[in-house]
């Protein structure tokens, strides 16, 4: 089998990012191949993409917040018109998001166009194979509760909290809308590989793509969306509902990542497939 996973291509990556793809390769079993520049592109060019990804939803939290503090403060002559620019800022925070996931799968197609021969996954990737159904299920049931427990404080008689609670379910369907993007990007980019090292290679990027798309991240942002809502305005026993849903969902994702098969015996199950 050849060390050789992708062949070199210019311009020349930094010495830096070669170090990280060898503890990379090393980190998941593969310490005998030779980290390669286009190697080391690929994952430079995640390891920015989730960073920009990690400060987009920063902002949209940020965001979120502003939109209830302004409610609250102006009145309800405002609302409609901060419930507007916060939608407008969901639609830019999905475009923003497949932008990046453009981003990525520009530098993989030029780093494809560069090898000499294409290899072909042995099976067809699918969400169930780059996610799997406990990480699936899992950000599924979050969404649902979360989305659930806004509609609960919709009923409540009390304009602020149902304001607060429209805030949250236009949030949540941003974040719903942009997991679908960053998934269906993980499922449908181009293989970038031409030996057995670098598929394998390949499809721990997938997996590791999807699994960060899915969860922790987005998860986490929707747990924080109720603190700069709904959380200050509601019930007292939608404030407990809630807390009770974050420790449930917390220990579940800690069952999960215990339990889950990691990325690198994922792929060897992939590529071990008949």
């Amino acid at each position: 089998m050849s060390n050789e996973t992708l062949p070199d291509v210019d311009p020349p990556v930094r010495p830096a990012d070669l170090e990280r793809a060898r503890a990379w390769l090393a980190e998941h079993g593969l310490a005998d191949a030779r980290p390669t520049p286009l190697l080391a592109t690929r994952l430079a060019v995640r390891r920015r993409t989730r960073l920009a990804a990690a400060v987009l939803l920063a902002a949209f939290i940020i965001a979120v917040a502003l939109a209830y503090t302004g409610g609250m403060a102006d009145g309800s002559g405002y609302r409609r018109w901060l419930l507007l620019v916060l939608t407008a800022l969901v639609v830019g925070l999905v475009v923003a998001q497949s932008s990046l996931d453009w981003w990525v799968r520009r530098v993989d197609r030029r780093a494809g166009a560069t090898l000499p021969r294409r290899a072909a996954h042995p099976v067809r990737l699918g969400w169930r194979t780059v996610l799997g159904w406990p990480r699936a299920a899992f950000a599924a049931a979050t969404f649902a509760g979360a989305t659930t427990l806004a509609i609960g404080a919709l009923t409540l008689h009390n304009s602020n909290a149902r304001y607060a609670a429209v805030i949250l379910l236009i949030g949540l369907g941003g974040l719903a809308v942009g997991i679908v993007v960053q998934l269906r990007h993980v499922l449908t980019h181009p293989v970038v590989a031409d030996d057995e090292v670098s598929l394998t290679a390949d499809v721990i990027m997938r997996v590791e793509d999807a699994r960060v798309g899915a969860v922790p991240t987005a998860v986490w942002s929707v747990w924080s969306l109720p603190v700069v809502s709904v959380f200050n305005t509601a019930f007292g026993w939608w404030n407990a509902a809630w807390m009770v849903f974050i420790v449930l969902s917390v220990i579940a994702q800690a069952l999960i990542e215990a339990r889950t098969t990691r990325s690198a015996m994922v792929a060897r199950q992939v590529m071990s497939a008949p």
